[in-house]
């Protein structure tokens, strides 16, 4: 069917070693010399959570399953269940996210993803009235959905 990793951009990587590289420089001037070890233990700490964190964060996966799902990061619905699917650009993502948000909805966003796709729930007894999940490539996500759900009438 389709399915898409959320994954962190390279530069947030970059931004991140840089981050700890400086906390180093400054640990390294405040100990003294002879214990040089533990500004870069801390540091190989500080750098190895920094990349639990941004592995975990780009983590999410959206998919259309072959079990006729959709899943966007921990949530997932009953394809029974999707209405309308709309690929939206930067623009409309950021209306609907936004001015003309639902608290109501469930949101899956990444702020390195500018576009998004909306899907309508259709299942009476979920409070949700639509999903708004951003991907990389919505169009897919939304051609994959309605290739799933198949002809309607």
């Amino acid at each position: 069917m389709y399915a898409e990793r959320l994954t962190v951009p390279l530069r947030w990587w970059v931004q991140g070693t840089m981050l700890v590289a400086t906390f180093w420089l400054a640990a390294i001037v405040a100990f003294p010399a002879h214990l040089w070890w533990v500004p870069t233990l801390v540091t190989a700490v500080v750098l190895g959570l920094l990349g639990l964190a941004l592995t975990s964060y780009g983590r999410v996966q959206v998919a259309v399953t072959e079990r006729r799902t959709l899943v966007a990061g921990p949530a997932e619905v009953g394809l029974e269940h999707v209405g309308d699917v709309v690929a939206l650009d930067a623009e409309q993502t950021r209306l609907v996210a936004g001015r003309d948000a639902d608290a109501r909805a469930f949101l899956l966003l990444r702020p390195y993803l500018r576009r998004s796709v909306k899907v309508t729930i259709t299942d009476p007894a979920d409070p949700t009235p639509y999903w708004l999940v951003s991907c990389r490539r919505p169009e897919k996500v939304a051609a994959a959905l309605a290739a799933a759900l198949g002809p309607r009438p």
